[in-house]
């Protein structure tokens, strides 16, 4: 698959943004989840490949920033976890499974000859459960929620015989176990065949029962489910019973905790690929769902060693089984425009089940994609769902029949402007810009949403009526809604609170952002990173457009201001160019800047010794490794680069330092050793 421009990549990272975001009410808050966990899982592989191939370009509200998701209004009383509640890092293959071993080697600084043991155990697919013990005695139980708030279900949990009220003595004085409230294959069954007789709601699988019976109310409701509880691992604690996971779940054990009964320790990655494999052909028969198996580093003192990213503990990961595949037949292939003008091809199939959902659509990506499967409608295909944000063709099933091949369309289906290929790129987009129809709106979404201007009340609904009925057509429109506020309000669905709301939304942006402003605009090859980094160095926007038509009547913009900057090439430098180059765009940006006063773009800083400045590691690290030391340098605000140039602020270096050395005191760059380096970090706290 080619890999996406940054602007593209920019809108799928806001989109799946969105879409998870939405699949994560629905699942934690609402326990009514529209889509299967492999399709979950899909969409969450997607964001992350999108956000390893564009680093900078990871969102605020990016879906890898967050555990789970926000209480929603409820009933029950909110709680705060003493230690956040992780999420767990997935993998979908051997080879990842095999580069999170190595990975955790290289962060340990591990010679490779030192065994690691991994713990192994099924993940029971259930709902996050932490219950906290003082003095033996249960006297909270919380939902994981967000992973920093989650809802009190103290009451409910006194209905599950697995969960022990009083642990023995001898147990530490505080102790929070963690683990899932899941409900078994057959009582599910059980209870739905129940409900279906009273005429009440189904559940759709059995943990969506487990987590609906939990959050009751009525704790009453929760008595009458047959629930079941296991535990994985522990959060606050005044003492750890043990020196591994290993040792810790097996004191669980003892204190007549339930934990998987697959649970076991592994002492080599073959071990743990056996006990997959051994997991994955047992799962049909077991008597609870499952969707991986969990792998966690044993050792606890290399657990804190190692700690966490963003959500996920770098100790763990969990291995997901496969993605199921089926036939069915190609009907129709639908090209839709994109806000960039991109023209994606969508499959739409005859529905066919896979891994439990119903797929009526798959991704074609671009013309070559088209050619290289040789897809046409009427086709029998192999479809599966894994690793992208929709199902995927993996096969035609009908090459050998005598048709003609598909024809990608050279005019655009919404304007019927020329669509072409820019030189060296696969993709074909429609040349009307702004005059596109399809273009124009997709660009005043983009314009209002969350990484944008994010204002409230302009969903893509409304904006699309708005379009319709000709009052948008440029984003200056929206700041002259005002005028039609009589007219919004005569429309159905309107009150005049919401009216009044919309307004204040809009004029709250009259002084947006510069670089929200910027990325807003949709410009190619300009995403939310890079309208940052120009802000930084130009400070308004009349002096970034100031830079691109200087650029563009120099050349080819390779050599300018623009790319001066680190990390911004030159076809962010001729995409600007262009951009202004075209008149009615640069009415649109005069427009748009005589009804809003962008304020000057100011950066805040960390307070770090160290923040904001780009710090090389060379030579051997003795206390870390070079990841934990990168890791810290982040931590601190500063860019870990792995070269020295005229832009390093400062060089750690170690034994065995040679050409990185010797270049930096060419250069006159500061250099430290280890332990100053490690008093820098004491420092920060």
């Amino acid at each position: 698959m080619t890999e996406p421009s940054e602007a593209d990549a920019a809108n799928e990272l806001m989109r799946l943004a969105r879409q998870i975001a939405k699949h994560d009410e629905l699942y934690h808050a609402k326990d009514a989840p529209q889509i299967s966990d492999q399709e979950y899982d899909a969409l969450i592989r997607r964001n992350r490949e999108l956000e390893e191939a564009f680093p900078h370009l990871v969102r605020p509200d990016s879906p890898s920033q967050k555990v789970g998701h926000a209480v929603a209004a409820s009933p029950l009383s909110k709680v705060t976890h003493e230690v956040r509640m992780m999420s767990l890092d997935n993998a979908f293959s051997d080879e990842e499974v095999a580069e999170f071993a190595a990975r955790v080697r290289r962060f340990l600084a591990l010679p490779d000859g030192e065994p690691i043991a991994f713990t192994a155990e099924d993940k029971i697919d259930g709902l996050s459960c932490s219950l906290r013990y003082e003095n033996g005695k249960l006297v909270r139980a919380a939902t994981r929620g967000d992973g920093q708030v989650g809802e009190d279900v103290t009451t409910n949990v006194a209905y599950i015989p697995d969960i022990p009220q009083q642990l023995p003595e001898g147990a530490p004085d505080v102790f929070e176990i963690r683990g899932e409230v899941y409900m078994s294959r057959a009582d599910f069954a059980a209870l739905n065949a129940a409900q279906q007789k009273a005429d009440g709601k189904l559940f759709a699988n059995p943990r969506n029962a487990a987590a609906g019976s939990l959050r009751q109310k009525d704790a009453s409701v929760t008595a009458k489910r047959p629930l079941k509880f296991w535990a994985h691992g522990w959060g606050d604690a005044s003492a750890i019973p043990g020196e591994t996971q290993a040792d810790v779940v097996r004191q669980l054990e003892t204190w007549d905790v339930p934990v998987s009964p697959l649970f076991t320790r592994c002492e080599t990655l073959a071990e743990m690929l056996a006990h997959y494999q051994q997991i994955n052909t047992a799962r049909p028969d077991l008597p609870y769902e499952i969707d991986g198996v969990v792998f966690k580093v044993d050792r606890l003192d290399w657990q804190k060693r190692l700690g966490f990213v963003t959500k996920f503990p770098r100790w763990a990961i969990a291995r997901k089984f496969p993605a199921e595949q089926a036939e069915t037949t190609l009907e129709s292939i639908d090209i839709q425009v994109g806000r960039t003008g991109k023209l994606t091809p969508v499959g739409r199939l005859a529905p066919v089940l896979v891994g439990g959902v119903t797929v009526t659509n798959v991704t074609l990506h671009n013309r070559d994609e088209i050619a290289r499967l040789g897809v046409r409608p009427g086709d029998r295909v192999k479809v599966q769902r894994a690793g992208d944000v929709i199902p995927q063709v993996v096969e035609n099933l009908t090459l050998d029949a005598q048709r003609d091949a598909y024809q990608f369309p050279d005019r655009c289906p919404e304007c019927d402007s020329e669509a072409v290929a820019e030189e060296g790129e696969v993709d074909i987009r429609c040349t009307g810009g702004l005059i596109c129809p399809a273009q124009r709106t997709e660009r005043l979404k983009h314009f209002v949403s969350r990484g944008a201007l994010d204002i409230d009340g302009l969903g893509e609904k409304t904006i699309d009526q708005f379009f319709a009925l000709g009052w948008l057509e440029s984003p200056a429109d929206i700041f002259r809604l005002h005028t039609r506020k009589d007219a919004i309000l005569a429309l159905e669905g309107w009150q005049e609170r919401s009216v009044e709301k919309l307004m204040d939304s809009i004029e709250n942006k009259r002084a947006p952002d510069a670089a929200r402003l910027l990325f807003g605009l949709g410009i190619r090859h300009v995403g939310a990173v890079t309208a940052r980094e120009l802000l930084k160095t130009f400070h308004t926007l009349p002096a970034v457009r100031m830079a691109a038509e200087t650029a563009r009547n120099a050349g080819d913009g390779s050599e300018s201001e623009i790319t001066a900057i680190d990390g911004i090439g030159g076809a962010v430098a001729e995409a600007l160019g262009d951009f202004f180059h075209e008149e009615h765009n640069v009415a649109v940006w005069e427009d748009l800047l005589n009804e809003v006063s962008p304020p000057l773009y100011e950066v805040e800083t960390l307070d770090s010794p160290v923040a904001g400045k780009v710090v090389v590691f060379t030579g051997k690290l003795e206390t870390m490794s070079r990841d934990e030391a990168k890791a810290q340098a982040e931590r601190l605000g500063a860019k870990a680069s792995g070269s020295v140039s005229a832009k390093t602020d400062l060089l750690v270096a170690g034994p065995g330092a040679g050409s990185k050395l010797k270049k930096a005191a060419d250069l006159g760059i500061e250099v430290i050793d280890e332990a100053a380096w490690a008093d820098i970090v004491k420092a920060a706290g």
